[in-house]
């Protein structure tokens, strides 16, 4: 059973969920940890802007001091083994949406240092810095979007292109000088999903050295 997976340091491997929203309670806490996941892609943002998005890191800050037994925030890769060690989940802080950065670029070192470390530059729809995945003309990454990916590379925020259209997608490749990430979707020829990634940005994607999470979404098999 499930549960008689403990995080325990002799584990050879261990799981990183790379992305999940969630109704999050001790139980589903207990029920990460006894898996053997040792970190967690969390949604602290989908439309909220920055002040609103303050008051969810403010909501996680309470969590992490009542149930720290079992999870503590992560910044690093360090932060991930150490927690994994210790027989606790990593949570790492991520938005699917650029809405709390505003319009201020001086943002992203701010969101950066409460510890954010993904960030979509949209979700389905048109944002100030791409074009989303359900919009019918894909327009790229835009002049403020190209300065975007530039102060993330700077501070260390990855660039997630999860919901984004393949125009988009394939020029945040090129842009980024660090490699980016599909934390949550599956290849087109699975499922011919409007989520899901053709077989031009997954090469792109692999060849640039990025990373893509499966979606577990029934419309996305």
């Amino acid at each position: 059973m499930i549960k008689n997976f403990k995080n325990t340091s002799d584990k050879k491997y261990f799981i990183i969920d790379a992305l999940q929203y969630n109704n999050w309670s001790q139980e589903i806490f207990e029920q990460m940890n006894n898996s053997g996941v040792a970190a967690v892609h969390v949604t602290i943002c989908y439309h909220e802007d920055f002040r609103q998005t303050i008051d969810n890191i403010t909501k996680w800050n309470n969590l992490f001091q009542e149930y720290g037994s079992l999870i503590v925030q992560g910044y690093t890769s360090k932060d991930v083994m150490n927690a994994f060690k210790s027989g606790r989940t990593a949570i790492i802080f991520g938005f699917q949406n650029c809405s709390p950065i505003e319009n201020d670029i001086n943002l992203i070192e701010v969101c950066h240092n409460l510890g954010v470390r993904f960030m979509q530059l949209s979700y389905n729809n048109q944002s100030l810095l791409a074009t989303g995945c359900y919009e019918k003309n894909d327009l790229g990454i835009t002049r403020m979007g190209k300065e975007v990916i530039k102060e993330m590379n700077r501070v260390g925020l990855v660039v997630d292109m999860s919901h984004s259209a393949t125009k988009s997608t394939l020029e945040a490749i090129e842009i980024s000088e660090r490699s980016i990430a599909i934390t949550h979707a599956n290849p087109y020829f699975w499922q011919p999903a409007i989520r899901n990634k053709s077989n031009e940005v997954l090469k792109a994607l692999a060849e640039s050295g990025g990373m893509l999470g499966f979606s577990l979404y029934p419309h996305h098999l």
